[in-house]
């Protein structure tokens, strides 16, 4: 029924007598194009556009991007945009790990994938890769801000740096030229998929051109008015405590051992360089203890052998499985961040206001992260953020929201909040998706594709949110949280 009713409108569409229409992309405008990790041949084309929009004459930078054109012949004219997370992250680098989410989707529709400005291919704002530094200097705090000072004049230097070009690297900004991008490529309306900080993204796109918007997805929800590093603390104590409480039967003196190490810092260690496998000898405070412990929360299936890390080094004074984990998230190449961007943005639209952030610190985080990043901003320069990039005004069309109930960054309270913001006056074009035991990123768990695909290819409002939703979402929502991983126990051979 679905194909025959597809076919029809694009009968009427050819025949000009319904429909939407569009129009073709500018000559020149796609190439062919190769990407890591994707077999097939793609598109790819750049935009220029003003570094400064109040200054369409001034200094000007290219727009990158990428098209995976839909395999279907008769495919739907509204094209599904990724907004990649960070804030920092390059959307065609990323590409490669999210096409197999999307394959459903990209049977009729077109996805486009966009770099972000200060990103990627577009007027990248890059510091040196520091991963495989000694531990000592990629943990320690001066160290760190020397690299970034250092970085910073680097990227002043650049055309698109000097006399404060940085300042002009903002989510507003860089949703304009989205906007821009979506008018070149003949785009009717946007499909919007955005995970952590992409969900910003997607939400200031929905403020400043809600006709241009069909659907829209957010992941991992971090509003404009989250206010990132004072949201850390207790984001992350949050997801901290909960696994303490979800091992307690199997590890009973895991908050104790937790407690034990903490207590025992600063101290001196041996551990091996994770990438490189280099022993290094450092001490490990109280902020480097708690930064080795967050990443591995983002994700349960690492988690799960936190405890048994945490046993290791509080009992036996081995530290390796802490600091391996510590890596083990987000390490590959395609994930890395363009620092310079993601300063650009947090300095402009988070920083300021940490003073008015009402957010409670964590007992065992406090202010480490607002005073990082209190310090970094110190000589950054700042953009300007109008005063409505705060505000979340009601969906002009369907949103679905997704959360992990075990995530450290952007927990459901987030997606609750902006969900409610966005209901008001029309209730039935939200839902709120909460998935208990996923941690950052809900999209890649069992069948939320298939939600999300049911959510986007459905022709009316009605049927693209129906009251089934949550209780089709149950195999998701029912998934239990890994257990927790245990060591391989040596033994004597007979």
């Amino acid at each position: 029924m679905r194909d025959w009713r597809g076919r029809l409108l694009a009968l009427l569409m050819v025949a000009g007598l319904g429909g939407p229409a569009w129009a073709a992309p500018a000559d020149g405008l796609l190439k062919p194009c190769r990407i890591d990790g994707i077999p097939n041949e793609l598109k790819c084309g750049s935009l220029r556009r003003p570094l400064d929009p109040a200054r369409p004459d001034g200094v000007a930078i290219d727009i990158g991007f990428l098209v995976v054109p839909a395999m279907a012949r008769n495919k739907q004219p509204e094209a599904v945009l990724l907004l990649a997370g960070g804030p920092g992250q390059s959307a065609i680098k990323v590409a490669s790990r999210v096409l197999p989410r999307l394959s459903r989707l990209n049977n009729r529709r077109d996805l486009v994938f966009v770099d972000q400005r200060g990103t990627g291919r577009s007027a990248p704002l890059e510091c040196p890769d520091d991963s495989k530094l000694p531990l000592t200097e990629q943990l320690d705090g001066d160290a760190q801000m020397r690299r970034l000072d250092e970085c910073r004049a680097k990227l002043e230097a650049l055309p698109y740096g000097r006399d404060g070009g940085l300042r002009f690297f903002t989510t507003t900004i860089a949703m304009q030229d989205m906007e821009a991008v979506r008018q070149a490529l003949g785009v009717p309306q946007w499909n919007l998929i955005g995970a952590s900080y992409g969900t910003r993204a997607a939400l200031e796109y929905l403020r400043q051109f809600p006709s241009r918007v069909r659907r829209t997805v957010i992941d991992g929800v971090a509003p404009p008015d989250m206010v990132l590093p004072a949201s850390f603390s207790p984001d992350t104590q949050a997801a901290l405590d909960k696994l303490f409480a979800a091992h307690a039967a199997t590890h009973p003196q895991l908050r104790a051992e937790w407690e034990k190490l903490l207590a025992s810092t600063p101290r001196t260690v041996t551990v091996a360089q994770p990438l490189t496998g280099v022993p290094e000898r450092f001490t490990v405070d109280r902020e480097l203890l708690l930064r080795a412990v967050r990443p591995p929360l983002y994700q349960p299936a690492l988690a799960a052998a936190l405890p048994a890390a945490i046993h290791a080094a509080a009992a036996e004074g081995r530290f390796e499985g802490l600091f391996g984990l510590s890596t083990a998230f987000g390490s590959a190449p395609g994930l890395r961040l363009a620092m310079g961007m993601h300063f650009s943005v947090m300095c402009a639209e988070d920083v300021p206001r940490l003073a008015t952030s009402t957010d409670a610190p964590g007992a065992d985080y406090g202010r480490v992260d607002a005073e990082l990043y209190s310090r970094a901003c110190r000589k950054w320069p700042r953009g300007e953020v109008p005063a409505d990039f705060y505000k979340i005004p009601p969906a002009p069309s369907p949103v679905l929201v997704l959360s992990g109930g075990a995530d450290p960054a952007t927990p459901p309270r987030h997606g609750k909040r902006v969900a409610q913001a966005l209901a008001v006056g029309h209730p039935g074009r939200v839902r709120h998706l909460v998935v208990p035991e996923s941690g950052h990123g809900v999209m890649a768990v069992g069948c939320v594709r298939d939600l999300l695909f049911r959510f986007i290819d459905a022709p009316t409002e009605a049927e693209a949110l129906p009251e089934s939703l949550l209780k089709d979402a149950a195999c998701a929502t029912r998934i239990p949280r890994p257990p927790a991983f245990q060591p391989v126990q040596g033994g004597t051979a007979p």
